[in-house]
């Protein structure tokens, strides 16, 4: 069973899952129609892209009437966000290490 960053990751892998998610990101809401248009996609392979997106809890859907839409779930960024900042803090600490030897050498 993979775990939520491992599910987030493998969603974003995809180019096409990014393009859709950024889309969101940047539009707001969209129905699934619209997603198709701006995918050089067919609506069945958008549909699987956005159940991926949903699974990995990046995306909210609604029915309102035949349509479903689509928004993002900015929350489902974390799992993302806290393995970025210990690689944050990896480097912040290899930074400054490097700039106390430049400064040495300067000496």
């Amino acid at each position: 069973m993979l775990s939520s960053a491992d599910t987030l990751f493998a969603a974003l892998a995809d180019p096409t899952r990014r393009a859709i998610f950024q889309r969101l990101s940047q539009d707001g809401e969209q129905p699934v129609r619209v997603l198709t248009g701006h995918s050089g996609v067919s609506q069945p392979a958008v549909s699987k892209h956005l159940a991926m997106l949903k699974r990995a809890g990046l995306v909210n859907d609604r029915r309102a009437g035949r349509e479903t839409y689509y928004r993002v779930r900015i929350e489902g960024l974390s799992p993302l966000i806290d393995w970025m900042s210990l690689y944050g803090a990896f480097w912040r600490e290899r930074l400054d290490a490097l700039e106390e030897l430049l400064a040495r050498m300067d000496q």
